[in-house]
């Protein structure tokens, strides 16, 4: 499958360029992955069944400066009662305390206005 070598988005076959950027998408084994995304260079800091929730604590985490990484490994193909996947979030292994301590802080600021609020 083709890949955009700026998006890393992959493609189906017979595409030449890129839809979101416009790049020229590489066959799969030119593609050579950079070296920031190896999987030793990541760590989960938080997971839920939720995928909302997860995209917006990566987008409060990227609005701080910190790389966040969603893997979903939901699949929409074939619908079943109840939710039994879980959404990962994953950040640079040097972001990890920065990040941990900017999401317990986000959460510690929800739970104070729930309970300004009256809401529990």
């Amino acid at each position: 499958m083709p890949v955009c070598p700026k998006c890393e988005y992959e493609y189906v076959e017979g595409m030449a360029f890129c839809p979101d950027c416009g790049s020229a998408l590489l066959p799969d084994d030119d593609y050579i992955k950079p070296e920031e995304w190896s999987e030793q260079n990541w760590e989960i800091v938080y997971t839920s069944s939720q995928e909302y929730e997860v995209e917006m604590i990566k987008n409060n985490l990227e609005s701080a400066g910190i790389k966040a990484v969603v893997l979903s490994q939901k699949d929409r193909n074939y619908p079943a009662p109840g939710d039994f996947s879980v959404v990962k979030l994953l950040v640079r292994k040097e972001d990890v305390q920065d990040a941990v301590a900017f999401i317990q802080k986000v959460k510690n600021e929800n739970i104070k206005e729930a309970e300004t609020n009256g809401d529990e």
